[in-house]
C-alpha cells in the first residue's frame, strides 16, 4: 500500500514527519557530527522559517495533541522488569 500526502509519496516515518512539518526533521533536530558552522546555518534557516510562520510551533503542538487524542494506544507502555544482576535473591536463608 502506498501513502501519499498531496503529491508526495511517504515511505518512511521521516517522510511523514517532513511532510507534516513542511521541512526536513533534521532542520529542527540537527544531525550527528555537524560542524559549528553547519549548526549555525541550520539554526538561521529555522529562525527564518519561524519568522515567516510564527504560528508553526502552536500548529505542531495542536497536531501532536490531536494524534495523541486519536491514538491513546501509542502510550500503552508495559514496564519490563530487569533481572537482578550479580546477586541472587536469598529467601529465609535459601538461595532462590
Amino acid at each position: 500500500m502506498r501513502a501519499y500526502i498531496g503529491r508526495q509519496q511517504a515511505v518512511t516515518v521521516e517522510d511523514f514527519a517532513e511532510l507534516a512539518l513542511g521541512t526536513p526533521v533534521e532542520l529542527w533536530l540537527g544531525v550527528e557530527g555537524e560542524t559549528d558552522e553547519e549548526r549555525a546555518a541550520r539554526e538561521d534557516a529555522a529562525r527564518d522559517i519561524l519568522a515567516d510562520n510564527p504560528h508553526l510551533p502552536d500548529d505542531l503542538i495542536r497536531i501532536a495533541a490531536q494524534v495523541i487524542e486519536e491514538n491513546p494506544d501509542l502510550f500503552d507502555v508495559i514496564p519490563l522488569t530487569r533481572p537482578a544482576r550479580g546477586r541472587r535473591s536469598v529467601r529465609k536463608g535459601v538461595a532462590a
